[in-house]
């Protein structure tokens, strides 16, 4: 890369870090194409990005950012993850960890608070968004239904009195 291109590099990187809420850092030494290439579509899949950069340049990147805190894990062979549901990528990566020994989760950051392995896996067991967003429509709709139950339930009753009267004349 000539200068040109990492000082476009480094300004795209801090323009995504910018706008996403959550970034990973995972080492991935010794990774082969076809791993990396399953790891990008499934990080794809989630919504998320998957990317190699250089630690120098990264760091660059982060300065004056919200993520300030991770510069630090960017030693050796790294590579950077982010989406706008923190969710889904620390899902995606802790699922791809567990199959494979070579990519190994250091860390990563929520807004400005850091988060070790354990902070990044506890991330992934909370629900999705879609999963929360679905719950939360649920909760919504469960009183309407039931005042729509308490609102027919006198009409029935009325009608099954009614046919009990209606069955005792035509006895």
């Amino acid at each position: 890369m000539d200068r040109t291109e990492k000082r476009n590099f480094v300004t795209s990187l801090a323009a995504i870090f910018a706008d996403t809420s959550f970034v990973l850092v995972a080492r991935n030494d010794g990774l082969t194409v076809q791993a990396v290439d399953k790891l990008r579509r499934q990080m794809k899949d989630a919504g998320a990005t998957y990317k190699v950069a250089k630690n120098r340049l990264a760091v660059r990147a982060l300065d004056g950012t919200r993520f300030q805190a991770i510069s630090p894990l960017l030693k050796g062979p790294t590579a950077l993850a982010w989406s706008a549901d923190p969710v889904a990528v620390a899902k995606t990566a802790v699922e791809f960890a567990k199959g494979n020994d070579k990519f190994v989760i250091l860390g990563g950051a929520l807004g400005t608070q850091s988060l070790t392995l354990d902070g990044v896996k506890a991330l992934a067991e909370l629900p999705s968004l879609d999963t929360l967003r679905a719950q939360l429509v649920g909760l919504i709709q469960t009183p309407a239904s039931r005042i729509a139950s308490v609102l027919q339930a006198p009409g029935g009753q009325l009608a099954r009195v009614f046919k009990a009267y209606a069955d005792k004349d035509a006895a």
